[in-house]
């Protein structure tokens, strides 16, 4: 078959054994026809045939993000980034242009705003809010979005200014007024605010509920939210990214991209999950789960894994840990929330097992991750071994002694690399101040987890983070020293793309379709401006995407 696609003069990881290393391939009809030397690649050329010159960059499989919101995110791309300001004058020159040019909003909404964004332990409420739009609802997301900060106006026209009751693990933080304070923790409190967006809050329906939208979306909804996914579809495919693993899902979701698909406006492969809540009774997991798989197994669309969160993150004092936090968050024994009683959650695991299913869940406490590991191995006790690739989410702090269970259990770690204090994203000291010195060795844990044989995919989480690649590689080769304590945890460049690729599609049970540029595989490839392997660790952001294919279709060029 004559190539529609060469590319050549390239740095080619393959990541195929038998050939690790080549200069050019060609595509045609979607797959991978030839790898190989220069000349007898370009021997192969037609008169229709496109010739890519790599330039001397890496040529690679495309970037798998095997975690990600992908509605979320793509909503967010335009609103107001709060990511790096501090104090209230810095945020009102952000938010009050930005209000002034948007006057039709019923609320102004913005994100990745710091836990500290007015100093250190200086929690943020509704009145420092009003301070900067007092007549008009105004909220913002906390980076990791498990907060939502909301000022009087959106409180009321959200009905919570006077409290609500709230799912378990969730928290509307009330003041000595005896009215809400500002701070809203968890989905099950913040779901309300969201509803004032423009998307009506369905841009989170996936996480907060895993439901759809009631009442229906009008047609005129539905193209408004078909358009917003496809800008962060290419937004995605700019970073060299092929593939993606969404953590929250409904079948709102899976529609709108199954119909961008038909449409031919999709971008990137889409898997989504069929999201459980710790409120939702088991027979919801058996007899909606199974129905919803079952209509969504296309090749650029399908639904193949259960999500569950265990419990909240560190910064909110929301994480499980076996022992309460130390100095002010761990006042009365803290030790987190409980988003799922741990019967219940065991009993999930076991049916979505049981199902067949794929059982992704978000765990960051030393104590989540226990009991994260706990309710696999239950299933595995009750159903019997299988090549299930169960994943936990985050392991943000591990107890050293529940490190060695994951490969034993044949459990993924699915981490990301640009989370933690030395990733170069967030503050590096901020983290340190909620755990204590003991939990050091098994904070952040990617390496010494690697080394028990344990695998290892990276990704995102985006929105809580940008979705740029180079960014997250960074911060997986060549994190920060964080000083005494710290364990270095640094990554290999190769280890580093085989965890975005190679091993993303093998999470995924794709590893005969995808992730290594060997003949018969999936076209979808990412083409680098830089030779990685040329570059300092330090020095890899200098890299970005000059080329991306998707199912042999150009998604992106530079």
């Amino acid at each position: 078959m004559t190539p529609d696609i060469i590319i050549h003069n390239g740095a080619l990881v393959t990541f195929d054994d038998n050939t690790p290393e080549a200069q050019a391939l060609a595509v045609a009809g979607g797959k991978i026809t030839a790898v190989g030397e220069d000349a007898g690649i370009l021997a192969l050329a037609g008169p229709q045939t496109r010739i890519v010159d790599a330039k001397g960059g890496t040529v690679l499989p495309g970037f798998i993000d095997s975690h990600v919101h992908l509605f979320g995110g793509a909503v967010e791309l335009a609103c107001p980034n709060l990511y790096g300001v501090s104090g209230l004058d810095a945020m009102k020159a952000v938010i009050l242009p930005f209000a002034q040019a948007n006057p039709d909003d019923l609320m102004i909404f913005c994100v990745m705003a710091d836990y500290d964004i007015l100093g250190t332990g200086k929690m943020l409420t509704r009145h420092d809010l009003d301070a900067i739009l007092p007549d008009r609802p105004l909220a913002m997301f906390s980076p990791d979005h498990h907060t939502i900060w909301a000022n009087t106006p959106a409180l009321e026209t959200a009905g919570l200014l006077q409290g609500a009751q709230v799912d378990a693990g969730s928290e509307i933080v009330m003041g000595a007024d005896g009215l809400a304070a500002g701070a809203l923790l968890e989905p099950g409190a913040y779901a309300p605010v969201l509803e004032l967006t423009r998307h009506g809050g369905r841009e989170m329906l996936g996480l907060t509920t895993g439901k759809d939208p009631v009442p229906p979306a009008t047609p005129a909804q539905r193209e408004m939210d078909k358009d917003v996914i496809e800008r962060g579809l290419l937004h995605c495919a700019a970073q060299g990214i092929t593939g993606l693993h969404l953590m929250d899902g409904n079948t709102y979701q899976l529609e709108l991209l199954t119909e961008l698909e038909q449409e031919g406006r999709l971008a990137c492969r889409c898997n989504v999950p069929f999201h459980m809540k710790g409120v939702d009774p088991l027979d919801r997991l058996t007899a909606e789960a199974p129905v919803m798989r079952d209509r969504f197994q296309g090749d650029m669309v399908r639904c193949s894994h259960v999500k569950m969160f265990i419990d909240g993150v560190i910064e909110s004092g929301t994480a499980l840990m076996l022992e309460p936090y130390p100095g002010e968050m761990g006042q009365g024994g803290n030790a987190g929330d409980e988003v799922f009683t741990q019967d219940h959650f065991v009993a999930c695991c076991v049916e979505a097992d049981r199902l067949g299913f794929q059982i992704a869940v978000h765990a960051i406490g030393d104590a989540g991750v226990r009991r994260t590991i706990d309710a696999f191995e239950a299933a595995q006790s009750a159903n019997g071994p299988r090549d299930s690739r169960h994943r936990i989410e985050h392991l943000e702090v591990m107890h050293v002694d529940d490190i060695p269970r994951l490969a034993a259990l044949g459990i993924v770690a699915s981490i990301q690399p640009g989370h933690a204090p030395m990733g170069h994203i967030f503050p590096p000291t901020g983290v340190s101040n909620y755990l204590h010195p003991h939990q050091l060795a098994g904070a952040y844990a990617w390496q010494t987890i690697r080394e028990t044989g344990a695998r290892v995919v990276f990704s995102t989480d985006w929105p809580v983070i940008p979705v740029d690649v180079m960014d997250n590689i960074k911060a997986a080769v060549a994190p920060l020293d964080l000083g005494e304590g710290w364990i270095d945890q640094s990554q290999s460049l190769m280890d580093t793309l085989a965890s975005y690729t190679r091993d993303n599609a093998w999470v995924a049970f794709e590893e005969d379709q995808g992730g290594r540029l060997q003949v018969g595989m999936r076209a979808d490839i990412a083409v680098m401006s830089d030779d990685l392997t040329t570059l300092a660790p330090a020095d890899v952001t200098e890299a970005r995407a000059v080329l991306t294919v998707c199912a042999g279709r150009v998604t992106f060029e530079r």
